[in-house]
C-alpha cells in the first residue's frame, strides 16, 4: 500500500503498511473523512514524521489523541495551529518550561519549532472525529504507533522518551532504560498536573542528557 509519509520512516515501516490491520485502518479512516469532519486535515495525519526524520529524532514525546475541536490538531501531539488558543494541557506544559528553564511564556502554541529540532511529537492515535474524543481509538492506530516506537528502540539509542501519564508510560514500558533516558510523570492535564507534572523538570533533564551524549539540546 502506498502511504504518503516521510521517506526515512516509509523505509522502516513499509512492512506495517501491508499488514491486515493497517489496510482495515486505512479503509476506516477514509470512510470517516468521507462521511464526517475528522481532525487533523488529511494531509497532516503524518505531520510528526514529516518534521522529524528517523535519523534526526532526539526526543520522543508521547500523546494519546489529537485535539478534536476546529483549528487545533495538525498532526503533532499537544501542539495547536497558529492563532489557536492554548488548550489547558499545553498551558501547563509552558508553565513547567518557564519554571524549569526560566523562559518566557510563548505567544504561539504551534510546536513545529520543537519537531524541527528532533522532537517526535507522536500521538498514539493519529485521527479523531470532530467533537468526539477517543472516537478513533482501537481501530489500529495504536498498533501502528507501537511499531514506530519499536523501530526507534531497535535502531536508535541515547534518545529521550518523555512519558506523561499512565497511558504513555504503559505504551513505552518496553524501552531500554540502559540505552536511553526515560522520563515519567503525571500528565499535564489540569486533572493531574498537580500530582507530579509540575516540578518534574523534564525539559532541563532532557537537555542535560542530550549534552552528555554529544547532542544539541532542544530550545524549548
Amino acid at each position: 500500500m502506498e502511504v504518503k509519509i516521510e521517506e526515512s520512516w516509509k523505509r522502516r515501516l513499509k512492512d506495517e503498511f501491508e499488514k491486515d490491520y493497517f489496510i482495515r485502518l486505512t479503509d476506516f479512516v477514509r470512510e470517516e473523512y468521507r462521511t464526517h469532519t475528522v481532525y487533523p486535515p488529511g494531509s497532516l495525519i503524518f505531520n510528526a514524521f514529516s518534521h522529524c526524520p528517523f535519523e534526526k529524532v532526539k526526543v520522543v514525546l508521547l500523546g494519546q489523541d489529537p485535539y478534536h475541536e476546529p483549528g487545533q490538531a495538525h498532526g503533532l501531539c499537544f501542539s495547536v495551529q497558529d492563532g489557536t488558543p492554548f488548550p489547558p494541557s499545553l498551558v501547563n506544559i509552558f508553565k513547567e518550561i518557564g519554571s524549569d528553564l526560566g523562559t518566557p511564556f510563548p505567544t504561539n502554541g504551534n510546536l513545529t519549532r520543537w519537531a524541527d529540532q528532533g522532537v517526535l511529537l507522536l500521538n498514539a492515535t493519529l485521527t479523531v472525529r470532530a467533537h468526539q474524543a477517543g472516537s478513533h481509538q482501537n481501530k489500529g492506530w495504536e498498533t501502528f504507533t507501537d511499531a514506530v516506537i519499536h523501530r526507534l528502540a531497535e535502531e536508535r539509542e541515547h534518545l529521550v522518551y518523555i512519558l506523561w501519564g499512565s497511558y504513555a508510560q504503559k505504551k513505552g514500558a518496553f524501552i531500554d532504560t540502559s540505552r536511553n533516558l526515560v522520563l515519567k510523570s503525571a500528565h499535564p492535564s489540569p486533572l493531574s498536573a498537580h500530582r507530579g507534572f509540575f516540578g518534574n523538570k523534564h525539559f532541563s533533564l532532557a537537555n542535560a542528557y542530550l549534552l552528555e551524549t554529544g547532542q544539541t539540546p532542544i530550545q524549548w
